[in-house]
This record gives C-alpha cells, sequence and structure tokens, in this order.
C-alpha cells in the first residue's frame, strides 16, 4: 500500500544560506509560486527573526500561496516563535519550524547548556508554538551525531508537547546512508509515541551523501524530506529536491511511497533558482544538467535509438525538458506573450510592468532569431534586478584591438546623476570593472567570475555571475546580454547595489539547520 511522502522546499532559507545566494523579497516570491506549480508540500520561506527583510519576504510569500503550507524557522526562543507567527498570520496554511541543538559538542560548546536544560527549553518551544498553531515542527540540530538515548528523551518529550513533525538533520553531512536509515527506524520504534508524528529528514552534503541519506531514512520510515532545487544550500549543500523525488519516482519497485510533485515542473524551477541566484546548473548534474539525457557514445546512441530505455531510466519530458522551446518572435502579440509569462510562472502587478517587459522582449527578439524558455526567464530576472538598482548602466563602449590595450568608457547613473570614465585593463570586461570601479569606488574583492550561455548557438545571450567581497559580506550579481561585455557589465553593477545598499549581515545567519 503506497502512502505519501511530504516535500518539504529549504530554497528559500537554507539554500538562502549559500553565501552569495541571498534574495529579494520579490525574488523568493518568483521561486515560491514555482514551488506551489511544482506542488511542494512544505515551503519554508525564511528565518523571520533574522532581519527585517528576511520577515518581509516571509510575509508576502505567506500572502500569496494558497496550495503550499509556508514555513518559518524559529530558534527554541519565545521571541523567534513570536516573529515566526507573525509572517506567517496571513498564510492559507502555516508551520512553525523550531529547533535546538542536541549533540554533546554543541550544547557544551555552543549552547554552553546541561543535557536537562536543552530538553525543558525544547518542550517550552514547541508548547509556546502551538498557541500559534498546530503545525510545529520541532528539530534537534546536529542529530546525527547526538546520542541516541538523549534524542529518543527530547523526541518523546517534544511530541507529547505537541510537535507533530519531528525533523532530524544530518547538519554537517557526517552520517553515511546505512547509518542514517538505521537511525531513523530506531528512532521511530523506540520512542512510544513516534505514531503521533511524522519523521522528517534534513541532509546536508558535506560527504555527497545528502540524497542517499535521504531515501535511505525513507526506506526506514521517514515520511518527509527536507531538500533544497538544485542541492543549493550552506557548504556543500542540501539534498537535491529532484534527485530525491526522481529517485522515489523511479524506483517504484523499492519504495512504497509517493510524491505529489508535477515533476515536468522540476526544469523550470531548477532554471529559475539558478537564474536568480546566480549559481549555475553543472552539465552532468543529476535530471538537471545539460547532459543529463545526452548521448555521445555510438554504442549509447544506437541503443536509445532502437530502445530508449536501454540507456535512459527516465524520459526526458517527464522533468521537463521537451517544454523549453517559446514559439515566440517578433511579430509576436502581447496576448501570447502574456500567457507564455503565466506558463513560466511570471506574473507582473500592473499592466505597465507588462508592457516594459514586452518592450524588452522585442528588443531581444531583434537580436536573436529563436527566443526560449530560458531567455524569457533571464530576461525577466535581469530586468527585475535592475528595477531597483541605484546604480545603473547607461552606456558602455569597449575597444579590444589586436597588439593594442583595451579599454573601455562607461557612464553609469548614480543616483540620479550620470558620471563617465574611461579605463583600461588586460581584456575588455577586465577594463570594463576597473571603468566601474573608478566611479563606484566600492573597494571589492572579486570572488568569482562566470559564463555561460542562457541557450545554445552562437546568438545566445550569455549569462554572466559575479561574486563580490567586501568586508565579510559576499554578494552574488547576475547579467545577462547577447553581449557578453555588457552582460558583465550588468552582472558587476547587480552585485555592487547588493553590496552598498543589502542587509549588511546575512539574511539568515544563525540558522544551521
Amino acid at each position: 500500500m503506497s502512502d505519501q511522502l511530504i516535500i518539504f522546499d529549504t530554497t528559500l532559507r537554507d539554500g538562502e544560506q549559500s553565501p552569495g545566494a541571498s534574495m529579494t523579497k520579490e525574488e523568493k516570491v518568483r521561486i515560491a509560486k514555482a514551488l506551489e506549480k511544482l506542488k511542494v508540500n512544505v515551503i519554508e520561506a525564511g528565518f523571520p527573526i533574522a532581519s527585517q527583510g528576511d520577515f518581509e519576504a516571509v510575509r508576502a510569500v505567506a500572502k500569496v500561496i494558497k496550495d503550499s503550507t509556508v514555513c518559518g524557522l524559529a530558534r527554541a526562543l519565545e521571541k523567534d516563535i513570536e516573529q515566526a507567527a507573525e509572517a506567517l498570520k496571513n498564510a492559507n496554511s502555516m508551520r512553525i519550524h523550531t529547533f535546538l541543538a542536541t549533540s554533546p559538542l554543541h550544547m557544551e560548546r555552543k549552547l554552553c547548556m546541561q543535557p536537562d536544560e536543552v530538553l525543558a527549553q525544547a518542550v517550552k518551544a514547541v508548547k509556546h508554538a502551538r498557541n500559534y498553531t498546530d503545525n510545529v515542527e520541532f528539530s534537534p540540530e546536529d542529530a546525527g551525531r547526538s546520542e541516541i538515548d538523549f534524542l529518543c528523551r527530547v523526541i518523546e518529550a517534544v511530541i507529547d508537547a505537541g510537535a507533530s513533525t519531528i525533523n532530524i538533520p544530518d547538519t554537517v553531512g557526517y552520517t553515511l546512508p546505512a547509518m542514517f536509515g538505521k537511525l531513523i527506524g530506531e528512532l521511530i520504534e523506540r520512542i512510544p509515541n513516534s505514531d503521533k508524528a511524522i519523521f522528517s529528514v534534513h541532509c546536508h552534503n558535506d560527504l555527497g551523501l545528502a540524497v542517499a541519506n535521504s531515501l535511505s531514512a525513507v526506506i526506514h520510515g521517514a515520511r518527509q524530506v527536507e531538500c533544497t532545487i538544485n542541492g543549493l544550500g550552506e557548504r556543500a549543500g542540501n539534498a537535491a529536491l529532484e534527485e530525491v523525488v526522481m529517485g522515489i519516482h523511479t524506483r517504484n519497485d523499492v519504495f512504497t511511497c509517493t510524491t505529489r510533485i508535477d515533476t515536468t515542473q522540476i526544469v523550470n524551477c531548477s532554471r529559475l533558482v539558478s537564474n536568480i541566484t546566480g549559481f549555475p546548473v553543472q552539465p552532468n548534474k543529476a535530471i538537471v544538467g545539460a547532459n543529463a539525457f545526452a548521448h555521445e557514445s555510438g554504442i549509447h546512441q544506437d541503443g536509445v535509438m532502437k530502445h530508449r530505455q536501454t540507456y535512459e531510466i527516465m524520459r526526458a519530458e517527464d522533468v521537463g525538458w521537451n517544454a523549453n522551446r517559446m514559439v515566440l518572435g517578433k511579430h509576436s502579440g502581447r496576448s501570447a506573450f502574456r500567457e507564455r509569462l503565466k506558463g513560466l510562472n511570471i506574473e507582473f502587478e500592473s499592466e505597465e510592468e507588462l508592457n516594459a517587459a514586452f518592450v524588452r522582449f522585442k528588443e531581444l527578439a531583434d537580436k536573436k532569431h529563436e527566443i526560449y524558455d530560458d531567455d524569457l526567464q533571464a530576461l525577466v530576472t535581469d530586468a527585475f534586478a535592475m528595477e531597483n538598482e541605484k546604480v545603473k548602466l547607461v552606456s558602455l563602449k569597449v575597444c579590444s584591438e589586436t597588439g593594442e590595450t583595451p579599454h573601455a568608457q562607461i557612464t553609469l547613473n548614480i543616483d540620479g546623476k550620470e558620471h563617465s570614465v574611461a579605463a583600461s585593463g588586460s581584456g575588455p570586461v577586465d577594463a570594463t570593472f576597473k571603468a566601474i570601479e573608478a566611479l563606484a569606488t566600492s573597494q571589492a574583492n572579486l570572488l568569482v567570475y562566470s559564463v555561460n550561455n542562457v541557450t545554445d548557438g552562437t546568438d545566445s545571450q550569455g549569462e554572466v555571475g559575479v561574486r563580490l567581497e567586501k568586508n565579510g559580506q559576499i554578494v552574488n550579481g547576475q547579467g545577462t546580454d547577447t553581449d557578453i561585455v555588457i552582460a558583465s557589465a550588468k552582472a558587476y553593477l547587480n552585485a555592487l547595489n547588493k553590496l552598498e545598499f543589502s542587509d549588511k549581515q546575512h539574511p539568515q545567519k544563525g540558522a544551521p539547520v
């Protein structure tokens, strides 16, 4: 008999803890809507106590999401729980997720608390959260390195206190699949009231085992998996949603549960998250990588042509790969444009915003003969990024000639006033960045510069990612254009705007579950 596995997506919370992956409120809402269309059961929208920006983002997501439960994270502290409840109060369905460390290392070195104190605080936090909702989740942080006898005591007590979901996090990615699966099975068996809660897992990928550990836990009785799109997350990331879901879907001979996920939306969500965060998906990434369904070997090609299942255990169409082409061009009207945007979960608050996007689409259609969904996603993300920037690109002229030093002349609009400067560099991009710095004087360190093509062909838009660091703050910037130098300038300016005008503290600092 098959039962349902709850998919708990924490891209907007744990995923945002990746250095440089901070998202704006508007970006979080876009991703949340895509996750809702993916039919994710629970969306963890953020850590409301961390900053005013994160509070507002959680509140915004809670207001617009109707078909998924919206969750807010809170430490086992009354003020955290109250802030989460306030941010979630307009949600159609809400959950408060509270956590407290239970491993000897964390209790002694981080919390400076005795085990009995930890137990009492965990129970108190769950009871307080129950004042706001009966959907309360508790996580014993660093459960993978906790002593099982104490873990059983804490879990039994918080279930008695009203926790309906118990999440077992492998916070530092330390456990191995057989070990972790056995732990879940043993907890369910040993805890007297385990039948009164759903057991969940939250695995990190430090040893590359997050998905394997999650699936092992499901085999041993876990009925919720916490994961992220593309495996995004701090350090080496989290269990990748697409891999967990397709593992369950493909190996239904092994798993006795199913998910409600609409798998045809997986690629769309992957592209959107990659586009917004600036974290590119590696070509050989399972499920969503560009090469995931590609065959170069002659033997493989021959086998697939004769019978697809010889070398493919999934259909590309089942995860959304066949829905890539957008059949629109420069002669297309607003109605067709609006409908295609709707299909990609892209909505605008006003007709003026839609018209502005349509103008940008027409400009792109004049440069490119064929337009794809990925182009449209990149175009809209680029437009949202530029909308509230205080430093904007007005014009850029670059000269690069064999035997000559490249130079760039740039004009920027800074707080409503235009400023121009010229600079030289080792290449056109280097010259452009130096010209921007001459005006912005940010003194930021360039950590990463990456270029990816949005689609195929020499007329493809280039998607540039830039990572800057200043005084410990790390931000990512993205920019797209058919001209790679202009895309680079957009990405650098996008990062500078985040660096200069965003919260200095990472929006989710202190939430390592």
